[in-house]
């Protein structure tokens, strides 16, 4: 008897929720329907004759014998892609830059799955502030950036929008009778702008305390307990607290991320679609 091949668009599709727990995103990432990514699994559940994933309707996981064919359908793609660009030549280059108010502690685990995508793209990564990076894209010295909402700008794809909070150290305490302290990124930095003004219209007393060069020594500092900072949950180590409430700040809104590219070919702008549902995943929970 002979075994008919598996669908390689179904296997993908099957890898792609599962990594990324949703079919919406994983359509996001293969630049497709949800319909589509569910008739995929379908037909790839029809072929072994079980269910890989349970679905609900709030969660989508594996099932056990989704869990057991999750890494041989790696490889099967791996492999796959492998032979296809064993005669592709040189590398495709892309450069992007991503905001360090964005990249957060799920960087690594993003690009690894950017590199998933396409293992012969040659990806490089820039991290800085939103506007130092628009200003790089502007001067097309970056193909692609992921960033902040800039003010005076309204291009860019919005790939998702993040919480953001006052946070300080567990057990921190201001003194009513001196300006808040606050740690903050160097500009210019789109948030520490909004953060000022936000506590100027709400005519709170505040001062910086600390200027970090990025989001991880910002954090640091808030968990020496040198002041408070605004930032989004997941930048901050286990541990820190939602002040905003008790002390009375003005709430912040949630922040846009946006896409910003000129990249027209096929095999980077899915990469791109990939990174993109990824970082909506992270954000999202």
């Amino acid at each position: 008897m002979i075994k008919r091949p598996l669908d390689l668009d179904a296997v993908q599709a099957f890898v792609r929720i599962a990594e990324l727990g949703s079919f919406t995103r994983a359509a996001e990432t293969m630049q497709t329907t949800q319909a589509a990514i569910s008739l995929k699994l379908k037909r790839l559940e029809d072929r072994f004759g079980c269910r890989l994933m349970e679905r609900t309707p709030r969660h989508v996981q594996l099932s056990a014998e989704g869990a057991t064919f999750l890494d041989h359908a790696r490889e099967l793609l791996e492999v796959h892609d492998r032979a296809l660009t064993a005669f592709a030549g040189a590398r495709q280059r892309l450069t992007i830059g991503i905001s360090d108010h964005v990249a957060g502690p799920e960087l690594p685990a993003l690009i690894a799955r950017m590199n998933t995508q396409d293992p012969q793209l040659l990806i490089e990564i820039r991290i800085g502030s939103s506007g130092d990076l628009l200003q790089s894209f502007d001067r097309r010295e970056l193909d692609t950036v992921i960033v902040r909402l800039h003010a005076g700008r309204s291009d860019g794809k919005i790939i998702t929008q993040e919480k953001f909070g006052w946070f300080a150290a567990p057990g921190w305490q201001h003194r009513a009778d001196e300006p808040l302290p606050l740690a903050t990124l160097a500009e210019p930095c789109g948030v520490r702008a909004m953060a000022g003004q936000l506590l100027d219209a709400a005519g709170i007393a505040w001062t910086e305390i600390f200027v970090g060069g990025g989001v991880a020594a910002v954090a640091a500092a808030v968990m020496a307990g040198l002041g408070v900072a605004a930032l989004a949950p997941r930048m901050l180590p286990f541990g820190a607290v939602e002040v905003g409430q008790r002390l009375g700040l003005p709430e912040l809104p949630r922040l846009p991320v946006l896409l910003h590219t000129r990249v027209q070919e096929a095999r980077p702008r899915e990469a791109l679609a990939a990174l993109s549902a990824a970082f909506k995943s992270a954000v999202q929970g």
